[in-house]
């Protein structure tokens, strides 16, 4: 039997009813404040309903104890930086990550740490040790604990690979490396920011959405926008098959949500509440985007959707675009790293 809880309220009705208030939105208004009671951690009652695991209201009243983090292979050190194959368990399920620690004495109160959300590789093909290295390493040099997450089915990690979108199931794999990485020695707990590139990015803004333990996020060329706009808006180059691993393993689609909710004109409550963008005004901190202007991958307009929706709701952002560079920034790479690094030590050192 599902969890009895109450959707969240998109955005825009807040907005209304702060500018046109109680008059206009009488009844409305009122589930506003019930909702937002509710996000902060209260029932706030009002309609009851069945949620999905997917819904961002749902994923905060979760836990996701982590574990401690076990070494499972060591390998070559960084300039000044050593490197393991780690492990950590999420839904009892024994996830692979690499991990970086700074080869300097910890500050006194803990090296702060950078959670890298990895996009989109076959499952199949993915290996924990590539992959994102020179990203990876420009915040370790940098004086960061760094973790990897492979995610559930990829590489030797347990578990059937889900889907970025469509699934919690990434996200709460990434927040239990989080909450892994918490508890590791000569760490400071609350200083934590997240990196995510692409799919990545649309598990960095539902984490941000979902715990406060988050303190400030990166994003380049992410999959941030509402779930409408990814099926009206999202043209790629190359159309996007799932790999025969993905489909062998029963991986989630849109389909199956349309097939149980309906279409976006069928139950907009229900795609609003599972939809990261909606929530900013409980983003647990302020955003850093990056993108490139030939971004045949993801389109810029993502960004500057982001961008726009974050400095509605008030909350700190910046957008860095560059032209004529692609979906990986490869371009302008050490201009986007040493701009990621400054804006994590601004808000985490």
């Amino acid at each position: 039997m599902g969890i009895k809880k109450i959707y969240l309220i998109p955005i825009a009705l807040v907005i209304l009813a702060v500018f046109f208030g109680p008059d206009l939105l009488s009844n409305k208004s009122d589930s506003v404040s019930r909702v937002l009671e509710s996000v902060g951690g209260e029932e706030g009652g009002g309609l009851e309903t069945d949620t999905h695991p997917l819904s961002v209201e749902y994923m905060r009243q979760l836990d996701y104890p982590g574990s401690d983090i076990v070494t499972e292979q060591e390998l070559s050190t960084g300039s000044n930086y050593s490197r393991q194959v780690v492990s950590y368990k999420s839904d009892g399920l024994k996830i692979y990550a690499l991990m970086t620690i700074p080869a300097d004495r910890p500050p006194e109160d803990g090296f702060p740490v950078i959670v890298f959300n990895h996009g989109y590789v076959p499952p199949e093909e993915y290996r924990t040790t590539e992959k994102y290295i020179a990203y990876q390493d420009a915040f370790a040099r940098n004086g960061y604990v760094t973790i990897k997450s492979d995610y559930r089915g990829h590489g030797n990690s347990e578990g059937r690979p889900e889907g970025g979108y469509f699934s919690p199931a990434y996200t709460i794999d990434v927040l239990n490396a989080v909450s892994s990485i918490q508890k590791y020695p000569d760490v400071n707990a609350e200083r934590i920011g997240m990196w995510g590139h692409s799919m990545g990015g649309h598990l960095a803004l539902r984490s941000m959405v979902v715990t406060d333990d988050i303190k400030a996020g990166v994003i380049w060329g992410g999959v941030t926008v509402s779930y409408e706009d990814m099926v009206s808006n999202w043209r790629r180059s190359r159309p996007w098959r799932p790999s025969e691993h993905e489909v062998n393993s029963g991986r989630n689609t849109r389909q199956d949500l349309e097939d149980e909710y309906g279409t976006f004109d069928d139950d907009r409550e229900f795609w609003d509440s599972i939809t990261p963008i909606e929530f900013l005004p409980i983003i647990s901190g302020p955003l850093q985007l990056h993108h490139g202007m030939n971004d045949e991958t993801v389109p810029v307009e993502f960004s500057e959707t982001l961008r726009d929706e974050m400095e509605l709701a008030e909350k700190e952002v910046e957008l860095f675009v560059y032209d004529g560079d692609n979906h990986n920034i490869s371009g302008n790479l050490s201009l986007a790293l040493n701009r990621s690094v400054e804006f994590f030590n601004k808000h985490l050192k």
